[in-house]
């Protein structure tokens, strides 16, 4: 298990909308489409038995769906290696939790026990081969004792092989930070950390971008970046641009990509000006020539200052300052 990646992901589904993506971008399960937010609820799940210490890696939810609560039930998992005995884990976990609802009395009226949803968030490079259902690891029973075997499934998302495709229509946040982690530099520059702006500038929730600083600084952390990544201040949405710029020339640094043609200047004025141009579209639409040749002309400082007015301006004019750009 990496320290890094279950920090940063144990920060991210810390968050009912992220959990919710989840299941119902990364699963066949349809079960949460319409479920509202206020209707999840984080469980601890550090319960323990006899002889067992309490798992940092596991994430546990409530939702009410109807009348019904169910559990949806994530293992982190971002090893190495694979581990053939993972239904078994899965099995005594789920075990686990049952087990600490009837001690707590937190059954409904009828006593009966939840439907749970045990998920495997897999992160490793290795293909994950074990089967997903217990019953694989036992030997075959005779007919008579068949009935009476164990049995537990458990969902597999094992992000290293998601479909890119699939991923790049996505929308959703948690699919753009999957992107991030999956992509070379040069895609992360230009296309996943503008979406990224445009995201929190459409919705900018101080909370969930904390969390996602969180990972992004794990996942530079694995990556054997040295320095931390941070916003000046998390309710500072109109800092995002420059910031993730220089997030983006960081990751050449690191070796996301060898080998760069351009350099560090270069690069940082690039990630900018692809900044710039995306968020003057989303405001404003398509940008007049001489807009795009101002852009491609600025300085450092000139792409910072119209990152900043770009968010809250009125017009091309009001960010660019003293020059008409509706030519």
């Amino acid at each position: 298990m990496s320290a890094h990646h279950d920090l940063g992901y144990r920060s991210l589904f810390a968050h009912p909308e992220l959990v919710r993506e989840l299941v119902t971008s990364f699963t066949p399960f349809k079960l949460f489409d319409d479920v509202a937010l206020s209707c999840f609820e984080a469980v601890d799940p550090a319960y323990v038995s006899e002889g067992l210490a309490a798992r940092q890696n596991d994430i546990v939810w409530r939702v009410k769906i109807g009348e019904q609560f169910l559990y949806v039930y994530i293992l982190l998992e971002f090893q190495s290696g694979v581990d053939r005995w993972m239904a078994l884990r899965m099995q005594n976990y789920v075990g686990l939790l049952c087990q600490s609802l009837v001690k707590r009395h937190a059954l409904p009226p009828s006593l009966l026990l939840p439907p749970v949803l045990p998920l495997v968030f897999y992160n490793g490079v290795p293909h994950w081969s074990p089967s997903t259902d217990l019953a694989a690891l036992f030997m075959e029973a005779p007919a008579e004792l068949a009935p009476f075997q164990a049995s537990q499934r458990y969902v597999l998302i094992d992000q290293q092989r998601l479909d890119a495709e699939a991923l790049e229509a996505n929308a959703t946040l948690l699919a753009l930070l999957f992107r991030m982690e999956l992509s070379s530099a040069s895609e992360v520059k230009n296309t996943i950390l503008p979406a990224l702006v445009t995201w929190f500038n459409d919705a900018p929730q101080a909370s969930l971008m904390r969390s996602v600083v969180v990972w992004i600084e794990c996942l530079a952390k694995r990556r054997g970046e040295p320095a931390s990544f941070t916003f000046d201040s998390a309710e500072e949405v109109t800092d995002m641009g420059r910031k993730y710029a220089t997030w983006a020339e960081e990751f050449e640094d690191i070796g996301f990509q060898k080998g760069s043609e351009i350099g560090k200047a270069e690069g940082q004025l690039s990630a900018l000006r692809g900044v710039l141009t995306h968020l003057l579209r989303k405001r404003f639409g398509d940008l007049p020539e001489a807009a795009v040749q101002r852009i491609a002309a600025a300085t450092q400082a000139d792409l910072e200052q119209w990152c900043q007015r770009s968010l809250d301006a009125p017009g091309l004019d009001a960010v660019f300052g003293d020059r008409a750009t509706s030519a």
